[in-house]
């Protein structure tokens, strides 16, 4: 059992939609190590801090784990704004009291608990075609090239519904990406799944598109659910004064992310 753990978080997802009119829920991470979430183990009688002890629990009672102390859960931002905090908190409990056994499995219970699972137990959830529904990978994908990622968050929290499946169809955008090389063919394609999300569920107003026009980005990133907003620029390629911009289009919390490979 660890005494310490962090579980990187993502800042939105590339891309996330149907895979096909009638297919299942799917997404392509965008890990994120300026978002995570903090976990301790501290020597006493099994008490968790950060999540409702029945379900802690019961998700480690799938897992054939139980409670090793007192357990502290400590998210680096609030819940529902797009970074995967429910998933990561899961991921320290199960590390925190003992788990080291195959990613899929840890999945697998996320989803039984929650009904969907972002894939933050993997060490390179970018390279999957993650289906959140149903905890599993459906095909490998290619390595980013390195990018810039400059963003923050617009609007409030949104809770992950898992029986919402109110997403356009990406499976074009997905064929399109297995073949991607090139960083501004990513960011397009990137561009063009938050494109037709925001078209589709909304909010109205949402100004990372023109922020990246404006900025010169090569494309741009949400949370397809939740508040997080991106602009995708090639290394080096971030203008001066960007931070400012995004600050005076209404976002907060503005990072600065390095990625890709």
């Amino acid at each position: 059992m660890r005494g310490r753990v962090t579980v990187t978080g993502h800042f939105g997802e590339w891309m996330q939609g149907r895979l096909g009119p009638s297919g299942p829920v799917v997404l392509v991470s965008l890990p994120c190590a300026a978002v995570g979430l903090h976990g301790i183990c501290l020597p006493g009688q099994g008490h968790v801090q950060g999540m409702v002890a029945r379900d802690a629990r019961g998700f480690l009672r799938v897992l054939g784990l139980r409670l090793p102390g007192r357990v502290r859960l400590r998210a680096g931002i609030p819940p529902g704004l797009g970074c995967g905090m429910s998933t990561a908190r899961l991921v320290a409990l199960a590390r925190l009291s003992g788990w080291d056994g195959p990613p899929a499995v840890l999945a697998g219970a996320c989803v039984a608990l929650e009904g969907a699972s972002d894939p933050l137990m993997y060490p390179a959830p970018e390279r999957m075609l993650w289906a959140s529904r149903l905890g599993m990978s459906l095909a490998a994908l290619p390595a980013l090239p390195r990018y810039e990622l400059l963003g923050g968050f617009w609007g409030g929290p949104v809770r992950t519904d898992p029986q919402d499946n109110r997403f356009a169809d990406i499976s074009d955008l997905v064929a399109d990406w297995q073949a991607a090389t090139r960083l501004a063919a990513f960011a397009a394609l990137a561009s063009e799944s938050a494109r037709r999300t925001l078209a589709l569920r909304g909010p109205s107003g949402d100004p990372t598109a023109a922020l990246a026009r404006d900025l010169g980005a090569l494309g741009y990133v949400i949370a397809h659910t939740g508040a997080a907003r991106g602009l995708i620029f090639a290394p080096g390629d971030v203008p001066g004064g960007a931070v400012a911009q995004l600050r005076a289009a209404g976002l907060r919390g503005v990072i600065h992310h390095k990625g890709g490979q």
